[in-house]
């Protein structure tokens, strides 16, 4: 058996160190709201909005109970339709366009006899940099081999065909790992994911205090929201956990937070293939190794 108390800790834990480094780098405080989920238990969410680096960025502490509607628990594993989940879900937005955005979320699940773990993180810059993009995947191949060196090519290739705009025929990023319904050894488990989740800062905030001081200008930053509508467009129409969090009476604020605060949507033509931009979405359409 897991102990809930000692999985939701450890996400707690996640969001103070990620949330203290985010602090440390912009110098901007989060603010912080505790809330309650009608039907049982409830979250802390912590936000940063306009600041200096980031112009938008949320760090969410969830854990719930109660009963999923006979919709939301068809297809699941386990029985019945009470369930239990704890969590750490980000998403970060810097301002300026050369500093790429990002997702990281770590969760634990139960209902009736079923439990498992689920999680990742993935990277999408606005422009490439492929030492940006080795690094990223760098950090997360290696903590995954500590456990299983099958695991960080399973995971990549689950994070390119999940991150996926079928109508476009594009991924939303350069990927990293993604993974759900992982049961059987729950220790395990549970190892893996505390080791995963420990890792986002290193992956990540080294990328940031690269990128944030690189001068732009109006071209730069249309590209960055026009790229940011196809972030929305997927976390709307595809994304798992919003669409579960909706279904659930999570808190709407703390869902939707990982849209940008501003966007762009256009009919554009594709960037020229040998532009910076062009140099991009030919990564988007047809995945690469990394790592």
């Amino acid at each position: 058996m897991i102990d809930r108390q000692a999985v939701a800790q450890l996400f707690r834990d996640t969001q103070d160190r990620i949330v203290e480094a985010l602090t440390r780098l912009g110098g901007e405080a989060f603010t912080e709201e505790t809330w309650d989920r009608p039907g049982g238990g409830g979250g802390r969410s912590r936000a940063l909005q306009d600041g200096r680096i980031f112009e938008r960025a949320g760090v969410n502490f969830s854990e719930v109970h109660g009963e999923l509607s006979e919709a939301t628990a068809h297809g699941m594993p386990g029985s019945g339709r009470a369930f239990y989940a704890t969590g750490v879900s980000l998403v970060i937005h810097p301002r300026n366009p050369y500093a790429p955005t990002a997702h990281a979320n770590f969760r634990f699940f139960e209902k009736g006899d079923a439990a498992w773990f689920g999680g990742g993180a993935d990277l999408t810059p606005y422009y490439l940099f492929e030492e940006d993009a080795r690094h990223f995947h760098g950090v997360w191949r290696a903590a995954c081999d500590r456990h299983d060196k099958a695991h960080y090519p399973a995971f990549k290739k689950t994070c390119d065909d999940y991150f996926l705009l079928q109508h476009r025929g594009e991924r939303r990023g350069v990927g990293g790992i993604f993974y759900d319904y992982l049961q059987g050894d729950r220790a395990a488990g549970l190892a893996l994911s505390a080791d995963l989740a420990s890792q986002f800062v290193a992956a990540y905030l080294p990328l940031v205090e690269r990128r944030h001081t690189t001068p732009y200008g109006e071209r730069e930053r249309r590209w960055q929201l026009l790229r940011r509508g196809r972030y929305v467009e997927f976390n709307l129409i595809y994304d798992r956990g919003t669409l579960f969090g909706l279904r659930t009476d999570g808190r709407v604020e703390s869902i939707l937070m990982s849209l940008p605060p501003l966007v762009r949507f256009e009919a554009a033509p594709d960037p020229d293939a040998g532009s910076d931009e062009g140099r991009l979405l030919a990564v988007l359409r047809q995945p690469r190794e990394w790592a």
